[in-house]
């Protein structure tokens, strides 16, 4: 049985998951594997992520996320000292936020789809978060739901507060809890993000002197990105992002020279395509995204990118077929599952402190 069909069928190997930070493994944060799928020749090809520059050409343009990762996670309990932890989402108008309720398990927090509209749950340092209403709403406050549209009381600013008692969001496959400075990428310099954009995390200050040094321009945007909760799969929700219009214009430049525009990570993607009309063209824009990139809908702007490997029910998948079709690909579906299975035979690490995957064309 071809090793992406084990993936299929029972979700991720507990060998394929990346435990633990390439640090903590006795690497340098760029020297995690890289997976290219080199759309030309239809090729995959395997190397190093400090390789990403030979895979480049001057004049490319990449893009990267800006945002910094919360200490989104914290310690929580009903008024009759029930147990639980309380992921901060996204912050929504009104002053409000998305939260996810979870309760305690053997190795992290686990999903928990009990809670009841009304319900408070106390927090560390005199905080209090009440849940209003299911999120997104569906017809009725008594529903089941894994997000919460939720009131806070909090003795200080939001962040903070996180940055005083929260910690990182981790899933039961990371084995211990590591320090928020293992979830920040180098281009982080606005807290925001539920989860770290971790597409950017192998980047490091020397690589992107050498990117620049061949010629390859590099510029931001902002997404901050929601809880993705791994044991569920829906679609993303609406989050927050910020597109420059010197970032923008870049794209543009890029695009109608011939060059690729190579979107660091899912959180990129759907950042510049919520700015990109129809005709191709990117214009600086900010507000709240909800785009989920599917076949019925191309991309516009990206036609590269680097990502993790995504969870075989993801929806972020569908995304990385468009960004293979936009590279050029004839055949996306049969490349990516070529690709998933050559990285699950040579042991690729999938989630957030894992292998990269670069996506290009000509």
């Amino acid at each position: 049985m071809a090793a992406a069909s084990v993936i299929d069928k029972l979700g991720v190997p507990a060998h394929l998951q990346a435990d633990a930070p390439p640090e903590a493994r006795g690497l340098r944060r760029d020297a995690v594997r890289l997976l290219v799928s080199h759309v030309d020749t239809d090729s995959i090809v395997h190397g190093l992520f400090h390789d990403l520059p030979q895979w480049l050409s001057p004049g490319d343009l990449v893009v990267v996320n800006t945002s910094g990762t919360l200490n989104a996670a914290v310690a929580a309990r009903t008024r009759d000292g029930r147990r639980f932890e309380v992921h901060f989402s996204t912050q929504v108008p009104g002053n409000f936020w998305v939260v996810e309720v979870r309760q305690p398990g053997p190795v992290a927090s686990l999903p928990y789809h009990d809670a009841q509209a009304g319900s408070v749950l106390e927090l560390e340092g005199n905080g209090l978060v009440t849940l209003l209403a299911p999120y997104p709403a569906n017809g009725s406050v008594n529903a089941s739901s894994r997000l919460w549209l939720a009131a806070l009381q909090l003795p200080e600013p939001v962040v903070t507060y996180l940055e005083r008692f929260g910690r990182p969001i981790r899933y039961s496959y990371v084995a211990r809890s590591w320090p928020s400075t293992m979830y920040q990428t180098v281009f982080a310099t606005e807290p925001g993000s539920a989860e770290m954009p971790s597409a950017g995390r192998p980047f490091t200050p020397a690589l992107i002197e050498r990117l620049v040094a061949e010629g390859i321009q590099i510029a931001p945007l902002l997404l901050h990105t929601g809880v993705a909760s791994v044991e569920d799969h829906e679609p993303p929700f609406e989050e927050y992002f910020r597109v420059p219009r010197e970032t923008a214009d870049r794209v543009n430049t890029a695009r109608a020279s011939g060059h690729r525009v190579i979107a660091v990570g899912t959180t990129v993607v759907r950042a510049l395509e919520s700015v990109a009309d129809e005709r191709g063209i990117t214009h600086p824009g900010k507000g709240w995204t909800d785009l989920v990139i599917t076949a019925t809908r191309p991309l516009r702007a990206v036609n590269a990118m680097i990502t993790g490997f995504h969870e075989p029910r993801a929806t972020h998948l569908a995304m990385v077929r468009q960004v293979l079709a936009a590279a050029g690909s004839q055949d996306p579906s049969s490349h990516l599952d070529r690709a998933y299975d050559d990285a699950a035979r040579q042991g690729y690490l999938w989630h957030e402190f894992g292998d990269s995957h670069l996506i290009i064309g000509r």
